[in-house]
């Protein structure tokens, strides 16, 4: 299982707690983007994104949480992500959206929210690289894990391993050293305030990998 960072949540800045993530063996920074329209909360901008970001060392895993995420890939694309995931309830044109981020050669993540029923992603998980199930309501941190995601990703296993499909199955919210012994099967697991509300990132993201 592979660990992304957060940093949504942190009891530095943003700017300390990205390197902090940096120093770590985290395999992402989780890069949680609100537009205050989709979600309640607003939390950037595109030159502050940039300015934040833009001498990353570590593979950047982009989560709009915007509407009209189409609008963002091409600024977001000058960051070189790994992955750029938007919400499936944030466009009337999926298909358009992933072409688009797939065109700047970025590799494509679809997200639902918690009251999604998860086959509204059949027609695109064959066009995409990642799922990421949201355990908790998308717009802050430290929110407590929803049991019923455990049911979502076990459906999702489901239908990858029916339908032959090779997608990596994300899951982002309330994570932590309990709880990632419940999702253990779980390709990436995104972690933010129990990481980045402590001194040591490195001993909390190793608690993490030790429970799996």
């Amino acid at each position: 299982m592979k660990i992304s960072v957060s940093y949504l949540s942190s009891k530095y800045d943003e700017e300390k707690t990205i390197k902090l993530i940096e120093q770590t063996n985290a395999d992402y920074i989780h890069v949680d983007l609100m537009d205050g329209g989709f979600v309640s909360n607003k939390n950037f901008t595109i030159e502050k994104v940039h300015h934040l970001l833009i001498n990353h060392k570590k593979p950047l895993d982009i989560h709009l949480m915007v509407f009209d995420p189409i609008i963002y890939v091409h600024d977001l694309s000058i960051l070189k992500p790994e992955v750029i995931t938007f919400h499936i309830e944030s466009t009337k044109d999926v298909v358009k959206t992933i072409e688009e981020i797939k065109k700047h050669g970025i590799k494509v993540g679809l997200s639902i929210k918690m009251d999604t029923d998860i086959y509204e992603l059949m027609p695109y998980l064959s066009l995409i690289d990642v799922v990421l199930i949201m355990s908790v309501n998308p717009g802050r941190g430290g929110q407590t894990f929803m049991m019923s995601s455990i049911k979502r990703l076990n459906e999702l296993q489901k239908i990858r391993e029916e339908n032959h499909l090779s997608f990596l199955i994300e899951m982002d919210g309330g994570i932590n050293d309990e709880i990632i012994k419940l999702v253990s099967s779980l390709d990436i697991a995104v972690s933010g305030s129990y990481i980045c509300k402590y001194d040591d990132y490195q001993a909390r993201i190793d608690k993490l990998k030790e429970e799996v």
